[in-house]
C-alpha cells in the first residue's frame, strides 16, 4: 500500500525514464523534422516554377504526389516494424527524407526535382507509424494520452520553423538552400542510433511469435486469404460458416 502511495506522490513528468525520455525526443524530433522537409516546399513553389518556366500548377502537382507517397512509406515501414523492429525503420525513414530533400536542392531540370520531392514522400510518411509506436510502447501508461498528443502536434511546430527559415535564409540562399538544409536531420540518426532502444513490449511479441510460429510475413495479402477455421461472428453466422 505504501509503495502504491509512493507512485503517485511521483510527478508525471519523473516517473519515465531517462531512457524512455530519450526515445520520445527522438520520435517528436523525427516527426518535427519531417514537417520542416514537407512544409518548407509550400513557400517555395513560386521560385521553382519561374526558374524551370513551368505553370505553377505542375509544381503543386509535384506536393500532391508527395502526399500520395507518403502512403506507401506508411504502410512500407509498419510492416517492417513488426518484422525488425522500430528503431532500423525510423533511423531509415529519417535518413531518406533528409537525402532526397538535400539532393533535390541540386535539380538541374523540373523532372529531376519532380521525382526525389517523390521520393521523399516514401520517408515522410515512413517516420510516422515507427516513431509514434516506439515513443508510446516505451512510455509510462500515466501520461501516455498526453505525450502522445504533444508528439504529434510537434508537426506544427515545424512547420513555424519552416516559416522562420524562409523568412531568415530565402534572400540569401534561395530556394535550393532551404531544400539543402532539410539534410540536417540526418544527424538525428547518430541520436537514435546510439541511445534509443527497441520496446520491451515489442521484444516479447517477437519473441512469442516467433515461438508460437505466429509471424505475418504478407498482411496485405493475407487478409485477402479465405480462411474457413477463422471463428464466425455470432449469433447470425453461426449456422453458415464452416
Amino acid at each position: 500500500m505504501a509503495a502504491v502511495e509512493t507512485v503517485r506522490t511521483i510527478p508525471w513528468w519523473k516517473e519515465p525514464t531517462k531512457d524512455q525520455w530519450l526515445t520520445w525526443v527522438a520520435a517528436w524530433l523525427g516527426w518535427t523534422l519531417d514537417a520542416f522537409d514537407f512544409t518548407i516546399f509550400l513557400l517555395i513553389m513560386v521560385p521553382i516554377a519561374q526558374e524551370f518556366n513551368v505553370p505553377l500548377t505542375e509544381v503543386t502537382a509535384v506536393f500532391t504526389l508527395t502526399l500520395w507517397m507518403r502512403l506507401v512509406g506508411a504502410t512500407a515501414s509498419g510492416w517492417l516494424a513488426d518484422r525488425i523492429g522500430r528503431k532500423t525503420p525510423l533511423m531509415i525513414s529519417i535518413a531518406w527524407y533528409s537525402a532526397c530533400n538535400f539532393i533535390a536542392a541540386f535539380s538541374p531540370a523540373f523532372w529531376f526535382l519532380f521525382l526525389f520531392r517523390a521520393l521523399l514522400g516514401i520517408g515522410m510518411g515512413a517516420e510516422w507509424p515507427v516513431g509514434a509506436a516506439l515513443a508510446m510502447e516505451n512510455w509510462p501508461q500515466r501520461s501516455r494520452g498526453l505525450m502522445g498528443s504533444i508528439l504529434q502536434a510537434s508537426w506544427g511546430l515545424g512547420a513555424v520553423l519552416s516559416s522562420a527559415a524562409y523568412g531568415l535564409l530565402y534572400t540569401s540562399i534561395g530556394w535550393r538552400g532551404l531544400l539543402a538544409i532539410g539534410v540536417l536531420p540526418a544527424f538525428l540518426v547518430l541520436y537514435v542510433r546510439k541511445f534509443v532502444h527497441e520496446p520491451p513490449v515489442w521484444l516479447e511479441n517477437r519473441r512469442l511469435q516467433r515461438t508460437q510460429h505466429r509471424e505475418v510475413r504478407l498482411p496485405l495479402l493475407k487478409i485477402f486469404k479465405r480462411n474457413r477455421s477463422a471463428a464466425c461472428f455470432p449469433p447470425i453466422c453461426r449456422r453458415t460458416c464452416i
